[in-house]
């Protein structure tokens, strides 16, 4: 079992202002080979839920844990978290001076021994991974020579070589064009399908999480509002409230999934109404502009890449 298991756990920042709560009393359990997306506002948390689901930001309270570890996450040490937990951050800024190779086997710093060098199983792996995310044939060239796209592949597939059931990605399609946004998210679904991956996302787009998510877990505040399969979830009452602009959701004439449209009409004309006010027309009634808008929670340089052969 590599089930990830997050109970109740609240962080804390503390800043010139004194301290903050960034996250309160948050709960849920990631199986194997799901997919589940975290979605909010900016500021909602979810980044901050990321960090603390990967062991490395210290919570107040509340606990991070495996199902198939004997301590929680954050008393373990940093190489057997690794062996546990690998996280793709948010747009990474990569070395120019590394090659895809070298970089793709940072991914195996956990597992090396004494005399840092890598076994054959290790440079198997990177071999799989590389494989996986269509990068053998960009094995020599520097990674300052590659583009949006073909980075973020670098970065899960270092992910992938680590060989960790679990992996956090944190907005792993952001400033990259459809086409690489839709062959990310595909192969992120891949790897929880067809591996097995336990895969935690945070996402800004409402319909990439539609597609590829199992469940997805909708964050404000610093809390947990809603969580459920996408259908469940993404409605447009809810979405509403939320992200606080009127929303369409329809069914994907193709898939069938929620289809999130922000309907700018609505938009429009409440501005429109709030310009009549000022002056001297009359304000269209707009029944989602009374609505209540507040939330309530649910209670490694210089290294010589070895031939991959």
């Amino acid at each position: 079992m590599s089930d990830l298991v997050l109970d109740k756990v609240t962080v804390e920042y503390s800043g010139p202002e004194g301290r903050r709560l960034a996250l309160e009393g948050v709960s849920l359990t990631l199986s194997q080979g799901e997919v589940l997306a975290l979605l909010g506002p900016n500021g909602s948390g979810k980044t901050t839920l990321i960090r603390a689901a990967s062991g490395v930001l210290p919570l107040r309270e509340g606990c991070v844990r495996i199902a198939g570890a004997q301590k929680a996450l954050h008393d373990l040490p940093p190489a057997e978290r690794a062996r546990w937990v690998a996280v793709v951050p948010q747009a990474a800024h990569l070395p120019g001076g590394f090659s895809v190779l070298e970089a793709v086997l940072l991914g195996r710093t956990p597992y090396l021994g004494w005399t840092g060098r890598e076994t054959e199983k290790d440079l198997e792996q990177v071999r799989w991974a590389m494989e996986r995310t269509n990068l053998l044939e960009l094995a020599g060239r520097s990674l300052g020579t590659l583009s949006g796209g073909e980075q973020q592949r670098v970065l899960i597939a270092r992910a992938l070589a680590q060989g960790s059931p679990i992996l956090l990605f944190d907005e792993p399609t952001a400033h990259l064009d459809l086409r690489n946004q839709i062959e990310i998210l595909l192969l992120i679904a891949e790897m929880a399908r067809e591996e097995g991956k336990s895969v935690l996302i945070a996402l800004h787009d409402l319909n990439q999480a539609a597609r590829i998510a199992d469940r997805v877990a909708l964050l404000s505040h610093g809390r947990m509002v809603s969580l459920g399969s996408p259908r469940e979830v993404l409605t447009a009452e809810v979405l509403t409230r939320l992200y606080e602009i009127p929303v369409l959701v329809i069914p994907h004439p193709v898939r069938g999934s929620p289809l999130i449209v922000p309907d700018g009409a609505d938009s429009d004309s409440r501005m429109s109404g709030d310009a009549d006010r000022e002056g001297t027309g009359a304000r269209r009634e707009d029944p989602d502009a009374q609505a209540d808008q507040t939330l309530h929670p649910q209670g490694r340089s210089g290294h010589h890449a070895p031939d991959l052969g």
